[in-house]
């Protein structure tokens, strides 16, 4: 007798079969492959470019770096670097922390998280970002400050969205484990989570397969769950290493990705293996070794599209 995980991979699989079969040309188009950047350490922009487009890919999510006016990239050196690699930018990873915690009790805090969305904003607009990904709670604070953050969050994020709609930019939800944030775990979550805020600017979802792990039922189910919501799915495998190195079932969530026809031109996969362990942050701000980026990335790719392929054509 199967598992219970194993008898919805079944029902994964055979959707996809029959989407295979009915519509061909419903797999023709490849997923688009970005890579989250913020994890390579202290290097040049340059640097984590070349590396990338050595590995064939196309697209970027930046690190949401502009924590002051005065930090952060400069859009028009970004322009240059995408002109010279020929990438685009897929999506800003915004960052939150206790600093600017849009659902802080400290008004301070909750200024500073506008502000830094609003930088946020105009920088994404200037290097044609699709996304930015926003975290209702500080990462890092799982314990809650009190029963109204969820209330405070939905105001604070209401009164930037009218500037996500004037420069069009998606807010991308992310839910992320109980171990890190206090609250907004699961595909379910943010979908009440954007109910809540109620504007056409908030409706978006970033997913990330590390987090999936700990909070949902079974990853495949929830990433269809997401539906039409879902704009960029972060990746990495069950030891949030490289994809291929541990034991992460690739096939049933790409699978699940098609089944959504995510394979389109304004939605991104997007690996972000950070290394296991609890707190990945000071990663951000590490010396990278240089050699081990680059294997890391090649093989992420090489192994996702194997995969892929493999899924399109002989499953």
């Amino acid at each position: 007798m199967k598992q219970n995980f194993e008898l919805k991979n079944d029902k994964i699989r055979s959707h996809f079969l029959e989407l295979k079969q009915r519509n061909p040309e419903a797999l023709k188009q490849d997923l688009n492959l970005s890579w989250s950047n913020w994890g390579f350490g202290l290097e040049t922009l340059d640097e984590s470019m070349r590396r990338l487009h050595d590995s064939d890919l196309r697209f970027i999510e930046l690190h949401g770096n502009h924590y002051g006016p005065d930090l952060g990239y400069k859009a028009k050196d970004v322009q240059k670097l995408l002109q010279i690699y020929g990438m685009e930018v897929s999506g800003i990873c915004g960052m939150f922390s206790k600093d600017n915690d849009l659902s802080s009790n400290s008004a301070i805090h909750r200024q500073a998280a506008i502000d830094y969305l609003k930088r946020e904003l105009d920088f994404a607009a200037a290097v044609g970002a699709d996304y930015i990904l926003v975290v209702p709670g500080a990462v890092g604070r799982p314990t809650a400050y009190d029963d109204s953050e969820f209330e405070r969050s939905v105001e604070t994020l209401n009164i930037v969205g009218d500037l996500f709609v004037k420069y069009g930019i998606k807010a991308a939800i992310e839910p992320i484990r109980s171990a890190e944030v206090s609250f907004i775990h699961t595909i379910k979550d943010a979908k009440s989570y954007i109910r809540a805020v109620n504007h056409p600017g908030i409706a978006h979802i970033n997913g990330d397969i590390y987090h999936m792990q700990s909070e949902e039922e079974h990853i495949g189910e929830a990433i269809i769950e997401a539906g039409p919501r879902l704009v960029n799915l972060h990746l990495a495998d069950s030891n949030r290493s490289a994809l291929g190195q541990g034991a992460m079932d690739l096939d049933i969530i790409i699978m699940s990705l098609y089944l959504l026809s995510f394979n389109s031109n304004d939605r991104f996969v997007t690996p972000e293996p950070l290394g296991p362990g609890g707190a990945p942050y000071p990663a951000m701000y590490g010396k990278p070794n240089k050699q081990f980026l680059n294997q890391l990335v090649k093989d992420s790719v090489t192994y996702f599209r194997q995969r892929e392929v493999i899924i399109k054509q002989n499953l």
